[in-house]
């Protein structure tokens, strides 16, 4: 069993930027990551671009060159690989983390780590999950056909198709507009009246424009009632309407992992919001030396953090094991 320091799970952005601090610290560490490096953001859209500039993506005093304002996730997926290699960060990949036990040791606190290829000792926890793992169902007949996915890539695949995509914000407007344009036949649902306040500045006024005109059809104040392999069916202020249908598009939204806190003993608030308990000058959580970085922190209110403003959790961390003021990475 390989002991460390420091036992960092999840190996996006925040994760990697504990790895760094932990690095610069001289803590012996590892990043346990269940999929690829940054995998959440390898599973956002090919043709994304975050409504971050770049320098506000920048881990570990590294720079982040863009060729525009907004860097694309082509250019996120290079700049965090490039990190990743060239401070020689200790990261294994495809490796989930299944349980985490407890146990003392003389004075000090010993946690087992059990994942699906090992086991591993460590003094320190981070968890900086994030939130993209388990999609939001519509729990509607017919979601489990194939033609349905909670997870869009790009757009090509859809061209010339009749597609319902799911949802009123940034991933659902994306989706729209960019199966539109390859030659898709596209109607939106949408369960406000209107799309989504937070949708980028520069796409807001695009899909607005598309639906007025007709080019794309929307369904306000609607949900989806039903999926059959050929139909689907709408149920709208009018009552049933049914379309023809061959992909349908959820972009629903994503949830953290919060069984995960609970199965391992972190404690939840009692509200919808069930947020993790920690604290915020520490980010340690009820349990001695665990600590928790990134959007995991907001609970299910998933919009309040995100990369630029929770890199600093790194820093705090940090500071808090080896009870040092660290290097600061200008967060």
């Amino acid at each position: 069993m390989q002991h460390y320091d420091l036992v960092i799970i999840g190996g996006g952005p925040i994760g990697l930027a504990c790895g760094l601090e932990a690095q610069i610290a001289g803590l012996s560490y590892v990043i346990l990551e269940k999929g690829c490096l940054v995998n959440s953001l390898y599973n956002y859209p090919a043709n994304m671009t975050f409504f971050s500039t770049s320098d506000r993506l920048e881990i570990g005093d590294v720079p982040f060159v863009s060729n525009n304002a907004k860097p694309t996730r082509s250019e996120a997926l290079e700049y965090y690989r490039r990190v990743a290699i060239h401070r020689k960060l200790h990261i294994k990949l495809f490796e989930g983390v299944e349980q985490i036990d407890k146990s003392d040791e003389k004075e000090d606190i010993i946690y087992t780590i059990k994942t699906t290829k090992s086991e591993y000792q460590a003094q320190h926890i981070i968890i900086a999950t994030g939130f993209y793992d388990i999609p939001y169902l519509m729990n509607v007949p017919g979601e489990d056909l194939p033609k349905v996915t909670h997870y869009y890539e790009e757009p090509h695949f859809y061209a010339l198709q009749n597609v319902v995509v799911v949802g009123a914000n940034n991933s659902a407007v994306d989706a729209a507009l960019e199966t539109w344009r390859k030659g898709a036949s596209v109607t939106m649902v949408i369960r406000q009246d209107e799309i989504g306040n937070r949708v980028k500045y520069w796409a807001k006024p695009d899909i607005e424009n598309r639906i007025k005109e007709g080019s794309i059809k929307a369904y306000f104040n609607s949900e989806v009632a039903s999926i059959r392999p050929h139909e689907i069916d709408i149920q709208t202020p009018e009552g049933i309407v049914t379309i023809e249908n061959d992909y349908v598009i959820a972009m629903t939204g994503y949830q953290p992992n919060l069984d995960f806190l609970r199965k391992i003993g972190i404690t939840l608030s009692n509200d919808e919001i069930l947020k993790p308990t920690y604290n915020d000058d520490t980010q340690e959580t009820n349990l001695p030396n665990i600590y928790l970085a990134g959007v995991i922190c907001g609970g299910m209110n998933t919009h309040s953090l995100f990369i630029e403003n929770s890199r600093i959790h790194a820093t705090k961390i940090l500071q808090k094991i080896t009870g040092k003021v660290i290097h600061n990475a200008n967060y």
